[in-house]
């Protein structure tokens, strides 16, 4: 167990900080859910939302019982993993924890139980569209178990191996960004592509989901970046600005590049760019100088818009784009926070550090690139050994079939309906005598629509588009619902 620690070492402005900042991380959930939601068809929208909010639900519980202990123990002998001095939150009370010294340690594990819970939801948008809600329910569980809390333990915990062998990973490169990047990859190995894949195009149905969710992560990321860093010494506001500048410049970087491709402007392209940039600056928020947010986040527009044109051509169906943001850009960003770590800015608050390659200090890169190996081969090694054991079990197998895949998510997984306009036009020209049934839905052949439907629904396909076409219609994938819920 921990040492005590005396209660005026606390400081009230650091942690009234990090608990706003513990709000901010949160906000970014639900924001993942709807960026998430708007960028596939509108019938698997809700799914995601859905999945997003049961993630922060189940690590709550799992960061509770034995995560944070496993993660971030202070009393571990080994590097590998943390003991289980704090299951159950057990003397996780006002006592500070060394990498927050002014701060409760209450708090400071309410603040990671936030970054915990982000980082499953961010993979499980590698298996969009097609993947079951039990299964992936009890595989966060696990996940977060084996993946996410010992790499956490490894870069952040005062007896990790790679903390002990002088990583510089601020806010989460590794244990977040590389970690679910890694994560998703394996998710696509294990699940394949979706039915259609290449057969037909596809775009988001939603940008207006896609900018509000967008909104959320940008605002939630100040916290998630800055809550943990020194308010005192100008750290955190280091972070704050490092995080706007690198957004600010990736997504004009992504912008600029798919118009010159497209010879178009697009607000999903920025909110794609933007998030690449706060993801290569994450493990350098604090950690640099202002000014090198804009070389950063330039290399995070460039090299991740070139890794979704790669998946593009490989034929891997990365639908969200988890990998080549999170996984690309987390690898690049944990890179490049070796070249641009400044130890005086490292030394604002007394920490001493012999920066990176801007300081002379190249070995620097070397530890780097072992933690950016070891995190990403971590990841989706376990990840791809839990998701295969699973998968032969049939009450966890992931992939829902193919007249559920075809039917949507929303309706098959949770019997519910993102948008109610496709269900609502479609019992107001349904025959009175045709019974109908959720719970079990049926997909058949499509039969010839009631007179003025088709006008109906063309109109509907007009002011939301979904390539693939609306569950109404019969396309080559896409299947004809033929019995819908009557009304209540």
């Amino acid at each position: 167990m921990s040492s005590p620690a005396r209660v005026d070492n606390l400081d009230m402005g650091a942690t009234v900080w990090m608990i706003a900042s513990t709000a901010l991380v949160f906000l970014m959930i639900p924001g993942l859910g709807y960026f998430y939601s708007g960028m596939v068809r509108s019938k698997n929208a809700l799914s995601l939302v859905f999945l997003c909010m049961m993630a922060l639900a189940v690590v709550t519980v799992q960061w509770v019982v034995w995560g944070y202990s496993l993660a971030l123990s202070e009393t571990s002998n080994n590097g590998f993993i943390g003991d289980l001095g704090h299951w159950l939150f057990l003397d996780v009370d006002y006592r500070p924890h060394p990498n927050a010294p002014t701060v409760p340690g209450v708090v400071f594990a309410t603040y990671q139980c936030m970054f915990a819970a982000l980082t499953p939801g961010l993979a499980i948008g590698g298996a969009a569209e097609r993947i079951r809600v039990l299964p992936t329910i009890v595989y966060t569980f696990i996940w977060t178990t084996v993946v996410y809390d010992p790499i956490a333990y490894w870069v952040w915990a005062p007896g990790g191996w790679l903390a002990k062998l002088g990583v510089l990973d601020f806010a989460g490169g590794c244990a977040v960004e590389i970690a679910s990047g890694f994560a998703a990859l394996a998710f696509y190995a294990v699940l394949g592509k979706r039915r259609g894949f290449g057969e037909e195009k596809w775009q988001p149905h939603n940008h207006l989901n896609i900018i509000l969710g967008f909104a959320f992560l940008f605002f939630g990321w100040f916290g998630f970046n800055a809550g943990g860093a020194s308010l005192v010494s100008g750290r955190a506001g280091i972070a704050f600005m490092t995080t706007n500048i690198a957004g600010a410049v990736a997504g004009i970087v992504w912008v600029a590049l798919a118009y010159w491709q497209q010879r178009r402007f697009s607000s999903f392209h920025f909110c794609s760019g933007a998030v690449a940039g706060m993801v290569c600056v994450t493990p350098a928020a604090s950690l640099v100088s202002t000014w090198a947010a804009f070389p950063m986040g330039a290399a995070a527009g460039l090299f991740c818009f070139c890794a979704v044109e790669v998946s593009l051509r490989l034929g891997i169906d990365d639908c969200i784009d988890v990998f080549a943001v999170h996984g690309v850009g987390g690898v690049l960003g944990v890179m490049l926070t070796g070249v641009f770590a400044n130890k005086h800015v490292i030394g604002l608050d007394g920490a001493v550090s012999k920066g990176g390659l801007i300081n002379g200090h190249a070995h620097q890169l070397l530890i780097q690139l072992a933690a950016a190996a070891a995190s990403a081969a971590w990841s989706f090694g376990v990840s791809y050994l839990v998701l295969r054991a699973m998968d032969c079990v049939p009450i966890f197998r992931f992939r829902v079939d193919a007249a559920a895949e075809d039917h949507g998510l929303d309706f098959t997984e949770l019997g519910e309906a993102g948008y109610s306009f496709v269900r609502d036009l479609a019992l107001a020209h349904a025959p009175a005598s045709r019974p109908h049934s959720l719970s079990k839905p049926l997909i058949t052949e499509a039969p010839t629509p009631p007179p003025g439907t088709t006008a109906a629904i063309e109109a509907i396909i007009i002011q939301h588009p979904h390539d693939s076409r609306p569950m109404l219609k019969g396309s080559p994938s896409s299947g004809t619902v033929a019995e819908l819920p009557s009304p209540k």
